[in-house]
């Protein structure tokens, strides 16, 4: 999860995260280059105190000035369609799980499970053990196995909300009367957390989301425990 002061992205729990994160690296190492060669450029022209025909009117520098920048936006925009239409894609998910957003809890159905369904409240401050993080720890975490494709459908009850978790470069807009769906593979064990991301009333901040991703033998323990309880 995030620390404070921390300037990066948090650690890819995900293999689309990790794309992400390789394409923001690359993105930025083009930006970086621009500056670079522009910051030189303008300073070379301020301090020099020649001029040359050859630059102030040059038809070759001119052609080059305007390939190269296509050039670069070619490079960026490649990558990035690419991870785009790997966000997208949902094939054979393991479990599905439907995410509804409430005013302001969220509450998750297991749709491969008739009777695992459950609400997930915030954990009041007061109420918090040590070792748990004030605005992020829920009473009921939404519990996945490992190395298998997750499917969340996502919808809302009331008004907009929005499904997001960082770590594994998930976030999807909750609409009332849609049915959005986005998918995720958990590539490590861990608990992971993430906040709504769309402003939806009084306790917007109030509304986190915790992602637990365990072995699958884990998860088949946890899945009959909650079936005896239903």
């Amino acid at each position: 999860m995030a620390h404070p002061s921390q300037l990066g992205f948090q650690d890819a729990a995900s293999p689309v995260m990790e794309e992400l994160l390789h394409f923001h690296d690359h993105a930025l190492m083009i930006v970086f280059l621009i500056s670079t060669l522009v910051l030189y450029i303008i300073v070379a022209m301020v301090t020099t105190k020649l001029t040359n025909m050859y630059i102030l009117d040059s038809q070759e520098i001119e052609i080059i000035w305007t390939i190269l920048p296509a050039i670069i936006l070619i490079l960026i925009a490649l990558p990035s369609l690419r991870i785009l239409y790997l966000m997208d894609e949902v094939t054979s998910p393991h479990l599905t799980v439907k995410a509804i957003g409430h005013q302001w809890y969220w509450s998750y159905e297991y749709t491969d499970y008739q009777e695992i369904a459950f609400d997930s409240y915030m954990v009041p401050t007061q109420d918090l053990t040590p070792g748990q993080f004030r605005l992020l720890e829920v009473d009921h975490r939404m519990v996945v196995p490992t190395e298998a494709p997750i499917r969340v459908l996502v919808t809302a009850e009331d008004v907009l909300h929005s499904w997001a978790v960082p770590a594994l470069g998930v976030k999807m807009d909750a609409v009332p009367g849609r049915l959005n769906q986005t998918a995720f593979i958990a590539s490590r064990p861990g608990v992971f957390y993430g906040q709504c991301s769309e402003i939806c009333g009084a306790n917007h901040s109030f509304m986190p989301i915790v992602v637990e991703a365990v072995p699958l033998n884990f998860f088949q323990d946890w899945s009959t425990l909650m079936l005896e309880d239903a």
